[in-house]
Parts: C-alpha cells; structure tokens; sequence
C-alpha cells in the first residue's frame, strides 16, 4: 500500500484542462468562499496598483476584483489553459489581433508554486481555495513573498484537515491508499507564514457542510471541478466491485436526516509584507505600467 500524498502536478494540470468546461456547473462553494473572501476585504483600507489572482480558475474571483479595483491591473495565473479559455472575454472578430493596452485583466498559464512574475510587483496576491494543490506550501509563501511589493497584501483561502473527512473515511475502511488530498492545519499555516516573514497574519476557520442524495454525486461533484485523486499514493487501476461496495456502505452509515454529509473546512487568511525599516513612516507612491505586466522573462 501508498499512501504518499505528494501531488502529481502533470495530473493535476490534465485534471482540471478536462474539468473546466463544466467548472462553473460545480463550483458552488468555490464561489461562495470567494464571496466571504470578498466581504473581509471591506474591513481593510488597501487599494493596490497591481494585484495577482493565482488560481484563478474560469475567473469568478478576477472579475469581482476588477469591479472592486477598477484602477488596479490584473495578470490571472492558473496551470490549466482551458481555464482562462473560458475566464476570457472572447475578442471580436474584426479585432482578431487585440493587444493587451488598455485590458485589465491579462491571463498566463503557471504554477503557484513558481510564480511567473518578478519580484516586488504586486500591491495583492489573491488566492482562493488554491494552495491544497501546493507540495511545498512553506515554499509557495516564499514565492508570494518574493512577487509582493514591500507593504502588499496577501490574501487567501485553503482547506484544513476536517475537509472531506467523511469521504476519507469511507475509503480508510476499505484500502490504505491515498485517496483524498493532504490537508495543512490552520495553525500551521500561521507558523509558516511568519516563518516567511509576513506580518501581522490573521486566520480564521469555519466548516461549510454541503449534503448529497447518494455517494456518486460527491464523487461526481469533486469530478467536475476537477478534484480528482492525483496523490503520487493514489491506487493506479480500478478499485474493485467489492472494495468499493464497501466504502459506500461505510459512508452510507454516516446519512443524517435521509443525506449524505460532506464536511468542507475552510480556512481564510491574510498577512502583509512588512515595509522596510527605514521605510516605515513614509508615504510611499509605487506605479505600475499601465502598457506592460511584469512577467518575468
């Protein structure tokens, strides 16, 4: 048996270049998270020149932003193509050869966890419901350290260990392989982000349950958005009739009131990357270009 919870990232990218044409079908919580993410940003005066959506998806949380900040430019990150495929406004066809001047929002393919950008760009990193799909997430602070401008905003939203608990179960009655993605604490989060250098973090948790009719629509719901197994441990054929007979009728044994329970444990979190020192006290104006985007070459 494996249960190795390391992320096969070329999986991961097929994973969700299949899920994106049916997305949004799916992606229930996705947004309402991204909107409870939006309702905190009411409670902090930052107006950034340049913000970084990495995550972006099919780009629910990139057009809030823009409404949000219409003076800010946008580069939205996301490893699947068919993701910004479907996020982008199509372009006419009397302008098949639309420059990027004058658009807010520019989309680029990459990974969280090296950031296509240079360094000290961005006034606000956003991330949502994106860094469970990190290796390294220490690592993946370092780099949302290194593109942040001195004074800039991190924010995001993850899932903690409780996530999906219900399902994890299920399958620990029937094999020792992994299954269900790793899951990082929410304290430990706070740790590395101080590791990392971030000021002043603030976390907070809550738990989002939805309810299903049966076990094949939770599996058919984490499909569609793409959430397939892509653990390095997962069991590399089909799991067999009996075996999976069992791990319905273990998660048939949790039903509550006639549904089937699928526990989401959502972390919200925000920190600053702290001004120099000789900086602080000052009144600092940064510009970014309103022609380019800081892609790094």
């Amino acid at each position: 048996m494996n249960y190795d919870h390391t992320l096969d990232k070329h999986q991961l990218r097929r994973s969700f270049e299949r899920a994106a044409p049916s997305y949004d079908v799916a992606a229930v919580l996705q947004r309402e998270v991204c909107d409870r993410m939006l309702a905190r940003l009411n409670y902090i005066k930052h107006t950034p020149d340049f913000i970084l959506d990495i995550g972006s998806g099919t780009g629910y949380g990139s057009r809030n932003l823009a409404t949000r900040f219409p003076a800010s430019k946008i580069l939205a990150v996301d490893i699947a193509l068919s993701m910004h495929l479907k996020a982008r406004p199509p372009v006419p066809w009397w302008k098949p050869f639309a420059s990027a001047h004058g658009r807010q929002t520019i989309y680029t393919c990459g990974d969280i966890e090296s950031l296509p950008v240079r360094d000290s760009c961005s006034g606000l990193v956003w991330s949502n419901l994106t860094l469970q799909w990190c290796n390294d997430i220490r690592h993946t602070f370092s780099e949302v350290r290194r593109v942040l401008q001195p004074g800039g905003l991190f924010m995001f939203s993850t899932f903690g260990p409780d996530t999906l608990k219900e399902l994890r179960q299920a399958f620990r009655s029937v094999d020792n392989y992994s299954h269900i993605n790793r899951f990082t604490d929410m304290h430990d989060i706070g740790d590395m982000l101080v590791h990392n250098g971030f000021a002043t973090p603030v976390m907070d948790m809550e738990y989002i349950t939805l309810t299903y009719d049966d076990v094949i629509s939770v599996m058919k719901d984490l499909r569609t958005i793409g959430a397939r197994n892509v653990t390095e441990g997962r069991a590399h054929g089909l799991t067999g009739r009996v075996r999976w007979q069992k791990m319905i009728d273990h998660y048939e044994s949790l039903r509550v009131d006639g549904k089937l329970p699928a526990t989401f444990e959502v972390i919200y979190g925000h920190a600053w990357k702290p001004l120099p020192r000789k900086e602080i006290g000052k009144i600092i104006t940064k510009h970014v270009s309103t022609d380019q985007f800081p892609l790094s070459g």
